[in-house]
């Protein structure tokens, strides 16, 4: 028998690369992509007639307004804003405003200010600043992606072959499709839909794998822990399927106790230390 404390003691603070934190690849991409009408309206910076100028700019060059919502550090190109004359709905895409309401727009949030007192000196680099920002909150999901590398990495090392051995994102119905089981007490019959993140074909069994890695905590650790504890009551009679849960991270210290009723149920629940106890060779094949 495991103890539950013992195991949640090896848990990881961490597992980011070198790559986690910022995408620049993606951050350049981004900048590239408006790179011309970016330098457009640098034409902007410090200007004495800068309200003039813009409307000049968009009579010449409209693609230039597609660049705007990102010097506000959004990505929709559809923005709303209400002021004592009411509400106007802009679009940078497809101009819908007049050139002097776009002005406006530049006036009230500060974008004008922004470039004719010199507070910025390049928009291009000042458009990479905002991107690198805004891609440090894809951190999240590059943190799932992480355990998911992690655990497809050990698959391999336990000499399973992806597409042969073990499958990657498949939904239920394909599982039933491909093996001829049936997985109706955890689909309610075909009314709902769930992916596993893995699937692994053992001699006897099939296993279907969840994995996740949780740096914090928050009530999306406790919604897991619960949902994950049902679709193990809803299979442990099923001696074709079993479900098996990697999983790793400080934040469940905030929601150990939830995790210890899944722990308590779940034969198949394992953190990076089993992973490196080669778990997959001796449970799961």
């Amino acid at each position: 028998m495991r103890d539950f404390n013992d195991w949640l003691a090896k848990f990881r603070p961490s597992i980011a690369d070198y790559k986690y934190y910022v995408d620049f690849n993606k951050v350049f991409n981004n900048v590239n992509a408006i790179k011309i009408p970016l330098n457009i309206l640098n034409s902007l910076i410090g200007s004495k007639n800068i309200e003039n100028e813009f409307k000049s700019i968009l009579m010449q060059y409209p693609e230039t307004l597609s660049c705007i919502p990102i010097l506000l550090a959004k990505r929709e190109l559809d923005i709303m804003a209400m002021d004592e004359e009411g509400q106007i709905d802009f679009h940078f895409d497809k101009p819908n405003c007049s050139n002097e309401e776009y002005a406006k727009f530049m006036r009230k949030t500060g974008l004008f200010d922004l470039m004719e007192n010199h507070i910025v000196n390049n928009l291009v680099d000042y458009v990479t600043g905002i991107e690198t920002g805004l891609d440090s909150n894809g951190r999240k999901n590059r943190g799932g992606h992480l355990m998911e590398n992690l655990v497809e990495s050990y698959l391999n090392k336990a000499g399973l072959v992806k597409g042969v051995s073990y499958f990657k994102e498949m939904y239920i119905h394909e599982i039933e499709t491909k093996w001829g089981i049936d997985l109706s007490s955890i689909s309610n019959n075909g009314g709902a839909e769930k992916r596993f993140d893995f699937v692994v074909k053992g001699e006897n069994t099939v296993y279907g794998i969840e994995t996740n890695f949780y740096t914090s905590g928050g009530s999306k650790l406790n919604e897991t822990a619960r949902s994950y504890k049902t679709i193990t009551l809803e299979t442990k009679d099923l001696g074709y399927f079993k479900f098996a849960w990697f999983t790793d991270g400080y934040g469940w210290r905030k929601a150990k106790n939830n995790l210890k009723e899944t722990f308590d149920v779940l034969e198949h629940l394992y953190n990076i230390s089993d992973l490196e106890n080669d778990i997959i060779l001796k449970k799961l094949k």
